[in-house]
């Protein structure tokens, strides 16, 4: 039935777009199949899945990350491709609504409750105290505007004109890494220099180089790299740094397909299929191409400034020092595992590690000796990730969880709510439950024991896949993304979950979040 909705014509498309045909008909009895669930067991919480430092530890951490990090290939992966749509979405709202709304009824507005109007009054009040504020004021001087005349007679469209459309900054049309995010030391700095400045602190290898990977859209990519080679020599000469600074985009070949209401593939004007990008657990092929042997991932959001961007750093390197502790310990018991046979009280250690240190529980009593070493080896042989986890402030987005299998393996994972039956009261109840939120601040292992790289795919949560709705000029489409990148797409990869502070969380969602504490 899958097979007839597809003419020879679309065969041809889907082959000269270098698409896997196989695939793209696993994609479409996805949509009928719906979103696969997880089974949730319970929460992770502190000391049941997710491990508090004592100061102690986290100087020995330190210490660790000193004497050995820096031998290694370090590198930080940054999704960047988000755009500041989003982050700027009450602006274009009152924009494009409200546009003469005075100052006196968006208070009143507020104090009823009213949040976009309270956003709204938040970003007048303190205009002065974004980064953009200096070209905002310089873009309207050019075209003979005073902006503090403009604030007095509260006419915020032309303030607003000025920010999003390209009369201006034209904010909107840029990505969010090439928006000036903080003031630091007399001038003002977008979230890719940031990222720049944080990598400095905890990239550097031991000839000095910061290997950093941004992937971001193609319509952007000549924008970054001109920020790129403006900044090198600035870095190098301020951070006594080598910067490696590398660009990739989301792979074509990644993009899934899109159906309309009947799930029957939906088709453009010119009759060919709608392909759209396959969400963030595309990037699983970008990560899969580095050439390094530690990988630090972070949002390109997530970034403060000043004395937060030290204790950030400083946490990074107490997490990189937990991923290399583990590791050597996993590698310990693999040398030992693949020589030989082993006795009880080896296999025994061996088991005690995996449950206590990487948060995995399985029933052996019907195992034997030699099913339960190839069950170590197997378990002990995949990429690890050891993963910050910030205390639960109400924050959409994932959260750390233990997940029951279909083999009935527990084991700790970070969890969306896409992924959680809706119609379950008890799945409901223990997501309710959770007490730390995903930051997405990951330090990943991706070689093996012998040195030599993991194919990253290979621990894919292929079923992982979430279905959303969306629309195209008033039609209906269904959207299949790919399993997340923190999500199914590191399903089968070791796990340890670490509380890090609330401080080295700050991420930017609407642009009145640049006017808290750690971006000021």
């Amino acid at each position: 039935m899958i097979n007839k909705s597809l003419s020879e014509n679309d065969k041809k498309q889907i082959r000269l777009m270098g698409f896997d045909f196989n695939n793209v008909i696993l994609q479409l009895k996805q949509f009928s199949k719906g979103t696969p669930f997880l089974k949730l067991n319970r929460p992770a919480t502190i000391n049941d899945g997710i491990k508090r430092l004592s100061k102690s530890e986290t100087v020995e951490l330190v210490d660790i990350y000193n004497q050995k990090a820096v031998k290694q290939k370090l590198m930080k992966f940054i999704p960047a491709s988000g755009a500041a749509t989003r982050m700027f979405k009450v602006l274009i709202y009152f924009h494009k609504h409200y546009p003469d709304k005075k100052k006196s009824v968006l208070k009143i507005e507020a104090e009823q409750g009213d949040e976009n109007s309270r956003l709204m009054l938040d970003f007048i009040e303190n205009l002065d105290k974004f980064a953009f504020y200096e070209d905002l004021k310089l873009a309207l001087k050019k075209d003979g505007y005073n902006i503090e005349t403009l604030l007095d007679k509260e006419l915020y469209k032309h303030i607003l004109d000025y920010i999003l459309t390209d009369k201006g900054l034209g904010l909107t049309n840029l990505p969010k890494g090439l928006i000036k995010f903080h003031r630091c030391y007399g001038e003002s700095i977008t979230a890719f220099e940031e990222h720049l400045a944080e990598g400095c602190m905890y990239v550097k290898d031991y000839e000095k180089k910061v290997s950093l990977h941004f992937t971001v859209s193609p319509e952007h990519i000549e924008k970054f790299q001109s920020m790129a080679d403006a900044k090198r020599q600035v870095y190098k000469k301020k951070h006594d740094a080598q910067l490696d600074i590398v660009f990739s985009v989301q792979k074509r070949a990644t993009d899934t397909i899109a159906v309309d209401s009947k799930y029957i593939p939906y088709r453009k004007k010119d009759g060919t299929i709608l392909f759209r990008q396959g969400g963030h657990g595309a990037l699983i092929d970008n990560l899969n191409c580095l050439k390094g042997d530690i990988i630090f991932v972070k949002n390109i959001d997530n970034v403060g400034s000043g004395e937060t961007r030290e204790q950030t750093a400083r946490w990074k390197k107490i997490l990189c020092g937990k991923l290399i502790s583990v590791q050597e310990k996993i590698f310990y018991f693999l040398k030992i595992l693949t020589e030989s046979s082993t006795n009880k009280v080896f296999l025994s250690e061996a088991e005690v590690f995996a449950q206590k240190e990487l948060s995995v529980k399985w029933d052996d009593y019907c195992l034997s000796d030699e099913q339960k070493q190839s069950f170590l080896i197997a378990l002990f042989n995949r990429p690890l990730r050891v993963c910050g986890m910030v205390k639960n402030i109400g924050a959409a987005g994932g959260g750390p969880f233990w997940v029951e299998d279909k083999n009935g393996i527990t084991s700790i994972q970070i969890v969306e709510s896409a992924q959680i039956d809706p119609s379950s009261v008890k799945q409901q109840n223990i997501a309710d439950q959770a007490t730390h939120f995903n930051p997405v601040d990951i330090v990943c292992g991706i070689r093996d024991f012998y040195g030599n790289p993991f194919d990253l795919n290979s621990f894919v949560d292929k079923d992982a896949v979430f279905i959303s709705q969306k629309s195209i000029k008033g039609s209906k489409l269904h959207v299949l993304e790919l399993p997340g990148l923190w999500n199914g797409a590191m399903a089968h990869w070791n796990t340890v979950f670490v509380e890090v502070p609330l401080t080295t969380f700050n991420p930017v969602k609407t642009v009145t979040d640049l006017l808290c504490k750690n971006h000021q």
